[in-house]
């Protein structure tokens, strides 16, 4: 009996050993989780004191102001040849990359553990620059724009916002291999026509109308590749590719162009994840792997071909859709679909004063969408006049009137 003991333990032990770095790095991001952020609406003052901690390790420098006038900080650690350029939430409504980051600096700051090898590999060879929250007016106001009104994503050739000149500036003193740039997507989208969630989505830019491959992009591709292979282990078929339409004053495009191999991330949707801990965990995770990779260069052996294999973003999804329900449209009933969607709206543009309304987004024939949700409203009828863009409040009632189905603010009670 003793001597099965320690073969069980011996066997525990190796298969430990044996497990692949990337699940290890998942079963770490709660040690390394940022506990001061636990919701995606917080702000530049609440970022402010975790940066003040990061100082303690790693170099810390205030590279600019927003347009009102609130630090944009650069965190450099490392001390390798290749360097590495991040930045999250350029988009001021975006935040779930900005959450990551900190965990990030958290994963770095450590030591005395089983990852001191993964780190050293990454501190060793390359250099990493972050600027989280790029744009904290537009946190402070939870809107994608700038203070100035402007989508700085939309702003790399007149460069009128001074976060905008930042980061072309960055990109052009420090000339980094790599760029990621990190943001937020509809949660709705699905990877491909399917009713998978599009919980992570890539993009490697085009640098031009004719979307041509170069070795900048190519190594875009190869990453994305690598990324989206780990990925699949945590979340497989929810990852998916955006369209590489050129849009000429975007800065993805554009870095791309002038020379640093830019990879964009976009966190989506994820069931019952309304504040994006879950995604936050695989941007956690993407970032680690994609730093790794581009360490050792293990992502130069990758085929190209597998970057054109994930499957496309797709507008496909709603919260709720009932299907084949009889309304009473003008004193008849008619035979249809309903899609509904709950938004955050905004109240008084504070980020901390919104609610969640649900609207009727889609009437008729809803047979190419998928709902996250789905009823069979067969044999049933709603005989009050439901109409497109109309707050989700009615009932659903069998043929002898009795109430099935309420249907409050888009929730199915």
């Amino acid at each position: 009996m003793k001597y099965a003991f320690v073969f069980l333990w011996l066997g525990v032990a190796l298969a430990a050993n044996a497990q692949p770095m990337s699940q290890q790095v998942f079963d770490s991001h709660e040690t390394f989780k940022e506990k001061a952020l636990t919701e995606r609406r917080f702000r530049h003052q609440d970022i402010v004191p975790l940066l003040e901690k990061v100082k303690t390790q790693f170099e810390v420098t205030e590279a600019g102001k927003s347009t009102e006038g609130r630090s944009l900080n650069l965190v450099k650690m490392g001390s390798g040849p290749t360097k590495v350029l991040l930045w999250s939430q350029m988009h001021g409504d975006e935040a779930t990359a900005t959450m990551a980051i900190f965990d990030l600096f958290r994963f770095f700051s450590a030591s005395n553990d089983s990852f001191d090898t993964f780190r050293r590999e990454i501190l060793e060879k390359t250099t990493l620059y972050f600027v989280p929250m790029l744009n904290p007016d537009g946190a402070e106001a939870w809107t994608r724009r700038t203070a100035l009104g402007i989508d700085m994503n939309r702003d790399a050739l007149r460069l009128q916002t001074p976060e905008g000149r930042l980061l072309k500036q960055l990109q052009q003193t420090l000339q980094p291999a790599f760029a990621f740039n990190l943001h937020d997507q509809e949660p709705r989208y699905s990877a491909g026509k399917t009713k998978n969630l599009a919980t992570i989505s890539f993009l490697a830019t085009a640098y031009n109308e004719a979307r041509e491959i170069n070795p900048v992009r190519q190594r875009s591709m190869q990453l994305i590749v690598s990324l989206n292979r780990t990925l699949q282990n945590f979340i497989p078929n929810q990852v998916g590719r955006f369209s590489d339409e050129f849009e000429p004053r975007a800065f993805g495009d554009n870095i791309q162009k002038w020379g640093s191999s830019l990879i964009l991330i976009e966190s989506g949707g994820y069931a019952n994840d309304p504040e994006k801990q879950q995604i936050r965990r695989l941007n956690y995770v993407a970032l680690l792997s994609g730093l790794q990779a581009i360490a050792s260069g293990s992502y130069e052996t990758e085929a190209i071909e597998a970057y054109e294999e994930i499957p496309e973003n797709r507008r496909s999804i709603f919260d709720l859709i009932i299907r084949n329900v009889r309304v009473l449209k003008k004193g008849k009933l008619v035979l249809t679909d309903l899609a509904i969607n709950r938004q955050e709206l905004a109240v008084f543009n504070r980020p901390e004063k919104w609610y969640i309304r649900g609207t009727v987004e889609e009437f008729g024939d809803c047979s190419v969408f998928f709902g996250m949700r789905e009823l069979d409203g067969t044999d049933l009828v709603i005989d009050t006049d439901v109409k497109l863009g109309s707050k989700a409040d009615f009932v659903l009632k069998s043929a002898d009137g009795k109430i099935k189905y309420r249907i409050e603010n888009g929730l199915v009670k």
